[in-house]
């Protein structure tokens, strides 16, 4: 996972640099220190989903470029075949699998993901838009903003991604729910 983040990090960097944008103006527009938004670039920190959707909003380019490095084939229909997701690990957060990672244009950028007990990130995350969880089994609770929410199998959620917001698994078993977020 450290080899991954000093990766991202330096992808980060790059495309920052090429942008023509410095440290301190992204750190300002993410709403960080000039120092943690370095040391995401160094590779210390693990990066939220919501910091790297940021992030590819300002810099303009698509997520994926900042996760995986590559620019995948565009299409105007995005199939993508069971096993063939693109698999993102979060080090003690959630496993994501992007199903139109090959869609040009997106204005929605849909997730499986699967969150086990005890894994859970602490930190509340927030980014542009909207998003809707569709939770398929399991329970968690989603906390928007202040209130908290408990939903199980065919519970779904539809909510202001500005707002912080976050989730918790509760019970002994993972929790599996498809997640849109829309820019």
């Amino acid at each position: 996972m450290k080899d991954q983040l000093l990766e991202m990090g330096a992808r980060l960097q790059d495309l920052r640099e090429i942008k023509g944008i410095s440290a301190e103006e992204l750190a300002a527009k993410l709403g960080k220190s000039v120092e943690e938004y370095t040391e995401y670039e160094e590779g210390k920190h693990d990066f939220s989903f919501s910091f790297m959707l940021n992030v590819a909003t300002i810099l303009g380019v698509d997520v994926i470029d900042l996760l995986s490095g590559e620019s995948p084939a565009l299409s105007d229909c995005a199939v993508v075949k069971r096993g063939q997701e693109f698999f993102i690990k979060k080090e003690g957060s959630y496993d994501y699998k992007h199903l139109a990672y090959t869609f040009k244009n997106k204005k929605s950028e849909p997730f499986f993901v699967t969150s086990m007990p005890g894994e859970e990130d602490d930190k509340l995350h927030s980014h542009a838009g909207q998003e809707f969880n569709f939770v398929l089994s399991g329970c968690m609770e989603l906390t928007v903003g202040t209130v908290k929410y408990v939903l199980g199998k065919g519970d779904s959620a539809y909510f202001n991604s500005e707002l912080p917001h976050g989730i918790k698994v509760i019970g002994n078993a993972p929790v599996k729910f498809l997640a849109v977020v829309m820019k």
